[in-house]
């Protein structure tokens, strides 16, 4: 549990700083009105397409990485993150011009039609998608530098960033008189900074630089099922932002709230996912397979007593939601009956987490994406429209986001308890 704690805890503070950038952004906005939070809400939700992306990307490396740095092959897991970096960069730009060209006609079909809520989403998102390349180099240097286990400078890099930011939004937002597009500068600024820190750790490698098509084509294919995994999640959701924006502008602000803090929880708790890819894949591409075993066991034990931490944690924060944020009386009460489904996640939650790093480092992501996309398809979603089809509010929209937690859950615990996961060798991703 030592190792876990020394990869996990720096990890922490990486997972935990963009969305506490999101939750001090939303407290920014959150005084400027409901109408402003409101479009914060749709374009935030179409941003995290790119940060799941990101995180895809970066997944994706740390088990490449991992298994050849457990090899004893450091020169080439650190090349791993050069052609994940191309990749990067790439996929970031195509982002941007996307984000762009649509910007205008998806903000309004998520805020259920024109109006000054799709407005100032529509707003946001143009000047925040100006960071998806930062953002998308960012993720890959971590991917790599968690698949070396080397957590700290990542620490450093996302840390100076985001207290940049934090700074700046405030003062964007009002002194400087640019209302909600400020807090999207904000943003950019800080994704900016951290990729262009990432670029020049890879600089200093000394490593070959350049592209190398083969090892690009084999991440992406390695990407596929993860890109299906995030797809999935990234349904899940759109759809719970789009089904709480038609109860009303205040259910969607009450949202908002309460789906930052989710992010919020659910990055802190994969604190110990990102040890368990590192950990787990560097003992498979060393052959230890009964390490690996091991480390899978005791770290959902740590997931579990995470997720119960948290699960506390998030009860003790209701009575601080309203003043935090500034929220009528209206949109406190949208957000107390679903507060509790929060909770009762965690728990397993903490579990989901964690055992996706196992099967993350392990490279067994084919399960994954088909476990997300059965858990999404045939539960999710249908729980999510039937919430909106019986009129059950923000409780319902929980509610669904609960059972996809509980049937991902059923299938990692059964997953884990079979040989088929633990596959050896640097080059056994599957």
């Amino acid at each position: 549990m030592r190792r876990v704690a020394a990869l996990a805890l720096p990890a922490l503070v990486v997972l935990a700083a963009e969305p506490l950038y999101v939750l001090v952004d939303t407290a920014v906005v959150g005084h400027l009105g409901r109408t402003q939070l409101a479009g914060l809400a749709i374009g935030g939700s179409v941003m995290s397409f790119a940060v799941w992306l990101g995180t895809v990307l970066a997944y994706g490396t740390t088990g490449r990485a991992a298994r050849r740095f457990g090899a004893g092959q450091r020169a080439a897991a650190v090349e791993e993150g050069v052609q994940a970096s191309w990749l990067a960069l790439a996929g970031g730009l195509v982002i941007l011009l996307v984000l762009e060209a649509v910007a205008g006609p998806l903000t309004r079909a998520l805020a259920g039609g024109a109006g000054p809520v799709a407005t100032n989403a529509e707003h946001w998102l143009r000047v925040a998608a100006l960071g998806a390349p930062g953002l998308m180099l960012g993720t890959a240097g971590n991917g790599w530098m968690r698949g070396v286990q080397d957590t700290r400078r990542p620490l450093y890099y996302v840390l100076g960033a985001n207290a940049l930011s934090a700074v700046l939004c405030p003062v964007l937002v009002y002194p400087a008189g640019l209302g909600l597009v400020g807090s999207a500068v904000a943003n950019v600024a800080a994704q900016t900074v951290v990729g262009a820190l990432f670029v020049r750790a890879l600089v200093t490698e000394r490593v070959p630089l350049r592209p190398q098509l083969a090892v690009i084509g084999r991440q992406v294919a390695l990407g596929r099922d993860l890109l299906l995994r995030g797809a999935a999640f990234q349904a899940c959701f759109l759809s719970a932002s789009a089904v709480a924006a038609r109860f009303g502008d205040a259910a969607l602000a009450a949202h908002q709230i309460a789906i930052q803090l989710f992010f919020f929880t659910a990055l802190a708790l994969d604190a110990v996912a990102i040890a368990a890819q590192s950990l787990v894949g560097a003992a498979l591409g060393g052959e230890r397979v009964d390490e690996a075993k091991h480390l899978a066991r005791r770290i959902s034990v740590a997931g579990l007593l995470s997720g119960l931490g948290f699960a506390v944690l998030v009860a003790a924060a209701l009575a601080a939601v309203r003043p935090w944020f500034g929220a009528d009386v209206e949109v406190y009460g949208q957000a107390r009956p679903a507060w509790w489904f929060f909770v009762a996640m965690m728990p397993a939650a903490g579990v989901v987490f964690a055992l996706d790093g196992v099967f993350l480092g392990a490279g067994d992501v084919r399960y994954l994406r088909n476990l997300t996309l059965v858990s999404a398809l045939g539960g999710f979603l249908p729980g999510i429209w039937l919430a909106y089809f019986f009129e059950l509010g923000l409780r319902g929209v929980w509610a669904a986001l609960t059972l996809f937690i509980v049937l991902r859950l059923a299938g990692l615990l059964w997953r884990l308890a079979g040989d088929a996961w633990a596959v050896a060798g640097a080059d056994r991703a599957h």
